[in-house]
């Protein structure tokens, strides 16, 4: 038994006038509110409460304790409301972490459509290739490339990305189009330096097929601008590539060569109640990744 069980019997049992009433209005035995008046009294050194068989009466010291108690018990339970409201309604601040080209691509798309959704809810957004530490760096959600490996956190898949190897029409008129990963070694092939092992692509068997060029960028879309100028083949997510491959400006090479996709996962800390508009936010991306992603589609 603990001191606010103690507290609230008491006060239960003065506005009933007896321990029988004030049992029943916490749902126990008179035996047990008697014994949790008696535990607050011996706690406070003082008599609360004088007794006869039928009815109680508070004493100078257990009224000038009610008086105080009956307003601190009041404040506790609108913060206990107010609290449940938070946890219950969506709205507040809910800060976000997402890779930077996956995040302009993608995720601002779908933060848009939901904060038009939910206009009560502040969306903070990182977009940035850096990883960072949810608790530390106080995110509500992260999303990440690739199998997290922190048991801390509650880890769910949002999606598969295929990596694609592209080159536009015009760089193709004047070198052959590679038929295996190997031909790729003969090829301007745009390097993408944030690739783990930026000088071997993913095509083909593992470890991937060793590759050179002149020009390097540290972001898939300006691989992308180059090639889509035929300055080049390169090598990039299909979200990044759908678009350009559906319009005609690059054609889609190598395809049955690929490897197998990398997955992207919704990372947010383990809670026992789960903010309402963090549990909104992981539906939303969730059910809008369920099907083929659109990417995917018309090539």
């Amino acid at each position: 038994m603990n001191r606010l069980e103690c507290d609230r019997m008491f006060m239960a049992v003065m506005e009933a006038g007896s321990f029988i009433g004030g049992a029943r209005q916490l749902g126990t035995s008179s035996g047990q509110a008697s014994k949790l008046v008696s535990r607050l009294e011996s706690e406070l050194g003082v008599r609360l409460l004088n007794r006869t068989t039928r009815s109680v009466s508070p004493t100078e010291a257990g009224q000038a304790y009610h008086d105080r108690l009956r307003v601190l018990i009041e404040e506790l339970d609108r913060l206990d409301s107010e609290i449940r409201n938070i946890s219950q309604t969506p709205r507040g601040r809910l800060r976000v972490a997402a890779p930077l080209t996956f995040g302009i691509r993608e995720l601002a798309p779908a933060l848009n459509d939901f904060a038009a959704r939910y206009p009560e809810i502040e969306l903070d957004v990182s977009f940035s290739d850096r990883a960072v530490n949810l608790v530390d760096d106080g995110f509500d959600l992260a999303v990440r490339v690739g199998q997290p490996d922190d048991s801390s956190l509650i880890i769910r898949k949002l999606c598969a990305v295929r990596i694609v190897v592209v080159g536009a029409q015009a760089y193709l008129d004047r070198n052959p189009a590679p038929e295996t990963p190997a031909d790729l070694t003969r090829h301007d092939c745009i390097i993408d330096t944030n690739f783990r092992d930026p000088s071997r692509w993913p095509s083909g068997d593992p470890p991937g097929v060793a590759v050179s060029g002149r020009l390097r960028f540290s972001n898939a879309e300006a691989c992308l601008q180059a090639a889509e100028a035929g300055l080049g083949l390169a090598c990039v997510p299909a979200f990044v590539a759908g678009d350009a491959i559906r319009g005609g400006r690059v054609v889609p090479l190598l395809q049955e060569f690929e490897s197998a996709p990398y997955d992207i996962f919704l990372l947010y800390p383990h809670s026992r109640h789960l903010a309402a508009k963090v549990r909104l936010l992981v539906d939303a991306l969730v059910e809008r990744y369920r099907d083929t992603p659109h990417w995917e589609r018309g090539w």
